[in-house]
């Protein structure tokens, strides 16, 4: 008897078990939509306002960049350095073309970086762009800034998709190494308890493995060039793993390639898509998300 409760309590626990970790495990929307660096045609990119007007839009997802610090914060940047097109300095004075690259993030602390304002210049190819005074902000302020404005105005939870921008040739100039970056990212998701809303994107497909081989539960993307002309089944290879998503720019997807995808059940998101007329075709081509700088475009 003392046996067979023995065995009895085991399974019950692992079924405790199983049930918690189903209850954990969101799935991603049916269709995806998902704003680009949160909607950067309509608002400063990477921004917290850009972020929340992505939400008052309806995204599913939202999309952004991170870099790191000279002091291992996690911040939100499209490039590792400050962008001319976007960044003015305290005194209003426009950075320049070449000195842009030498404002290197991965050099300055968190609060050198808020020297620097990323929301008031008018941007050559965004005309529709509001204008608003922005520091560039941490990926924590971020999302206690959006999980508050969700909660307070009863709105669902979004996924994140965070682009770790990296590249072999930069390591240790423009970013730590893959490990490191990933562990630096991982510690900020894991703190705010948001792990099953996130995904993790990449070019560089380093920062994917890492993900792959010491946070499995996390999503992954594959972020893949419009000039990248390599088969589909050679990038799977090269990666090594199946990711979650594959997100290749929008020139590149084509019938075969959505079934590609989904024959081995990955999802297929294209970048950026901002006219409406693209964004219907591709949805008839059965696409499962799309990226817009432009979310309003969205149904």
């Amino acid at each position: 008897m003392k046996g067979i409760f023995v065995k009895s309590l085991v399974c019950f626990c692992l079924f405790l078990s199983c049930s918690e970790m189903k209850s954990t495990s969101i799935n991603t929307p049916v269709f995806d939509k998902q704003g680009h660096r949160g909607c950067r045609g309509l608002m400063p990119e990477n921004t917290v306002a850009a972020m929340i007007r992505a939400v008052d839009l309806g995204v599913t997802t939202l999309e952004m960049d991170v870099v790191i610090t000279s002091d291992d914060t996690v911040l939100l940047s499209h490039e590792p350095f400050f962008n001319h097109e976007i960044t003015t300095r305290q005194d209003g004075t426009a950075i320049s073309e070449s000195e842009e690259k030498r404002l290197n993030i991965y050099r300055m602390t968190f609060l050198e970086t808020q020297a620097f304002d990323v929301g008031m210049r008018p941007h050559p190819r965004f005309p529709l762009q509001k204008k608003v005074a922005s520091k560039k902000p941490t990926l924590s302020e971020v999302i206690d800034s959006v999980e508050l404005y969700i909660t307070r105005n009863k709105k669902a939870p979004p996924f994140y998709n965070i682009e770790t921008k990296s590249n072999p040739g930069t390591d240790a100039l423009y970013h730590p190494e893959p490990r490191r970056f990933v562990q630096l990212l991982m510690n900020v998701i894991n703190s705010k308890n948001i792990a099953s809303r996130v995904i993790i994107q990449s070019f560089d497909i380093r920062t994917l493995q890492e993900m792959h081989a010491n946070y499995p539960a996390v999503k992954t993307a594959l972020l893949v060039e419009d000039f990248d002309k390599r088969p589909f089944d050679d990038q799977l290879r090269r990666l090594g793993f199946v990711p979650s998503i594959y997100s290749p720019h929008v020139d590149l997807v084509t019938a075969e390639l959505v079934q590609q995808c989904h024959a081995k059940k990955i999802r297929l998101i294209p970048w950026t898509v901002n006219d409406k007329a693209t964004i219907q075709r591709l949805r008839q081509l059965g696409v499962d998300g799309i990226i817009s700088d432009f979310p309003d475009l969205f149904d």
